[in-house]
């Protein structure tokens, strides 16, 4: 009996694991950092990216993005899949951040609304290869303690992803 409950729960955990499929691994570029994307179903994701920001002369800081993605939206997929699958995405979350004092400079923090479009290669193995862009429009407080527009987010830049899924 005990093998039959194991064998019924090791496929339920299949199947759901199917279902759900998640990749976790780094964007390499500006702002780089660590990501986490989770599946629901085929057509969206939930994509958690927390990165440590080095900003040029201000100081070392930590900040996030969290966007909720749709997989090749308006049924518009790439047609080219020879051996895995391209995809493209776009989504919409939100971004915040802080920035420590150092010896210079005052410390300053960002939050706003954040987007997230790109295109990914789902390698026939549990690989994942992605391009893609978070711009973030919001506030930011500068160094003299003043809010303002939050200028760099808005270049974010071009970061390559390099993921593993499971």
């Amino acid at each position: 009996m005990k093998k039959y409950l194991f064998v019924a729960l090791l496929a339920v955990a299949s199947i759901a694991v199917y279902a759900q499929p998640r990749a976790v691994g780094v964007n390499l570029g500006p702002w780089s950092s660590i990501s986490y994307q989770h599946g629901f179903g085929n057509a969206n994701m939930l994509d958690v990216a927390g990165n440590i920001i080095l900003p040029i002369n201000s100081g070392l800081g930590v900040g996030g993005h969290v966007t909720y993605d749709w997989i090749d939206p308006f049924g518009a997929s790439v047609p080219w899949n020879e051996k895995g699958e391209w995809h493209w995405y776009m989504g919409v979350g939100g971004s915040g951040g802080f920035v420590f004092p150092t010896n210079n400079t005052n410390g300053w923090w960002y939050a706003g609304v954040a987007g997230h479009i790109g295109i990914e290669y789902d390698f026939w193995f549990p690989f994942q290869l992605s391009l893609d862009w978070r711009p973030s429009i919001g506030l930011a407080n500068s160094n003299g303690g003043n809010i303002g527009f939050n200028l760099p987010g808005l270049w974010g830049g071009i970061q390559l992803g390099v993921r593993y899924k499971f």
